[in-house]
């Protein structure tokens, strides 16, 4: 005679449950085991030279209060940005510090740099998701709602799942912020490119001619054919920069990043849109 789905054993009921909860996956189980990692490097970052690196972005204001830091100290910064395949292997081998463009940026990238320690990771700076229009701003683009008229075209930054990018998600919480479907579905439909990083994305903006374009205000700040369109309060999202420091840094690394959150250095973040 065949059970009732209600009156299965409770060993047959426990035997297919409990592997289940086995295959639980989190963080720790996945250190060093990314496509980018490699066991044979050393890290030994210790060599008189601060170095950091994290995806572009930051890296431009970064640059400047490193300017002034130097100019105080004496001491040298490296500050190296772009695409992580192209640095990987150095920053496993010397990085001082790393920074991540979003909290998951952040935690993508520590699967892959297992000497750091995730719980020293430290968010310092906040900007604000803004809408990049050509410069002259010829659409008359004022607001989000604007980005959800018919024939309008827009670029959004998404990581899609194979690439570590702060933009990933930004354009649907920007879009679902309201809780109005409709909103995600006509902003949807404006979309004419998906890139893989903010260099890619500015790149499409510019090779497709696009009208609009979500991104962060160090974008259109840093580029003449780029104006800023802020959003409404109701509508504006944020994401962080963090920053963290291997246990075998440079003893000046540390002073670097205590002088990157002074009231001079944040002056000078500022600039580029970031605010703490």
């Amino acid at each position: 005679m065949l059970l009732q789905p209600n009156t299965l054993p409770i060993a047959l009921t426990l035997s297919i449950i409990l592997p289940l909860t086995a295959q639980a996956d989190v963080f720790a189980d996945r250190l060093g085991q990314t496509d980018l990692y490699n066991a044979t490097i050393e890290h030994a970052p210790s060599d008189g030279v601060v170095k950091l690196y994290g995806a572009g972005g930051p890296h431009t204001a970064f640059r400047q209060v490193a300017d002034v830091w130097e100019e105080m100290t004496g001491n040298t910064v490296e500050v190296v940005a772009g695409s992580e395949a192209d640095w990987t292997a150095d920053a496993q081998a010397d990085a001082d510090i790393l920074w991540g463009t979003a909290e998951q940026a952040m935690t993508a990238f520590l699967l892959t740099y297992p000497a750091f320690d995730h719980h020293e990771v430290e968010p310092i700076y906040l900007r604000p998701a803004v809408i990049a229009v050509k410069a002259g701003n010829p659409m008359g683009i004022e607001s989000f709602e604007d980005l959800l008229a018919d024939g309008l075209t827009i670029i959004v930054t998404e990581g899609a799942g194979v690439y570590n990018t702060s933009g990933t998600g930004v354009w649907e919480d920007v879009a679902g912020r309201l809780g109005n479907l409709n909103d995600i579905s006509q902003f949807r439909s404006n979309i004419v490119a998906y890139a893989l990083g903010s260099g890619a994305s500015y790149q499409q903006f510019v090779d497709q001619d696009a009208d609009a374009w979500i991104t962060w205000p160090n974008w259109p700040i840093t580029k003449d054919d780029l104006e800023m369109v802020k959003m409404s309060d109701e509508r504006v999202i944020y994401r962080d920069v963090s920053v963290v420091i291997s246990p075998n840094a440079d003893p000046e690394a540390q002073q670097f990043l205590d002088f990157l959150i002074t009231d001079e250095a944040q002056e000078i973040m500022a600039t580029e849109g970031w605010q703490r």
